[in-house]
């Protein structure tokens, strides 16, 4: 009896540990390149990462794809003038850009997808009554890119003239790893959900350590 509670005790303090440890998954369709080397088959996996992009931000600077290289991040889609889900994602938004601001490894990025309204002035404006830190970033562009982008996060964004604002756009918070690579989704309208998030973006910063 006793050596099978030591036997139960031991398998739920490994289980506790690899919990622990365990790393986030890399989402989204993988390739398989094989070839040979050194006279020995290998097979490479090749992991989706996300196109690159262009775009201004509030600051009125440009923002691209070059400004997250090995930078761990947050994105969603939004807009200023959205009377819905907007206000609770950038409350929670608000919160992650406010804990990690000190991190120069993690930012946090915000696609405008009212290309019509949120010029750099109103991006710039919103930021500031936020109070947002530096590590969030507001970024415009056309329109249409900014929906195909939309669709390399694998996320919903578009034109809808029945939704308010005529644009609809999913809750979703991404998180990407330094090689621009989806880790993990969560529902950015709910302040629950943050404590994942806050953990899943400790998880990445040890895991590129």
């Amino acid at each position: 009896m006793r050596a099978f509670l030591l036997f139960l005790v031991a398998s739920v303090l490994l289980s506790s540990c690899e919990e622990k440890d365990q790393s986030l998954p890399i989402l989204g369709r993988h390739d398989f390149d094989t070839e040979y080397k050194n006279g020995e088959l290998v097979t490479d996996t090749i992991y989706y990462t996300l196109p690159d992009f262009r775009f201004t931000d509030h600051n009125g600077n440009i923002f691209d794809e070059q400004l997250v290289k090995d930078k761990i991040y947050v994105t969603d889609f939004f807009f200023t003038s959205c009377p819905t889900i907007c206000p609770k994602m950038s409350k929670n938004m608000l919160q992650m850009a406010e804990e990690f601001k000190d991190n120069e490894r993690v930012l946090f990025l915000s696609h405008s997808i009212d290309t019509r309204h949120d010029s750099v002035p109103v991006l710039k404006k919103y930021a500031t009554k936020l109070n947002a830190p530096n590590n969030w970033y507001f970024v415009t562009g056309e329109k249409d890119k900014i929906f195909s982008l939309a669709e390399k996060y694998m996320v919903s964004a578009g034109e809808d003239p029945h939704a308010p604002g005529g644009v609809i756009h999913s809750g979703a918070f991404v998180l990407l790893d330094g090689k621009r690579r989806i880790r993990a989704y969560y529902d950015g309208t709910k302040s629950k959900e943050m404590n994942k998030l806050r953990a899943d973006i400790k998880t990445l910063i040890k895991e590129s350590s």
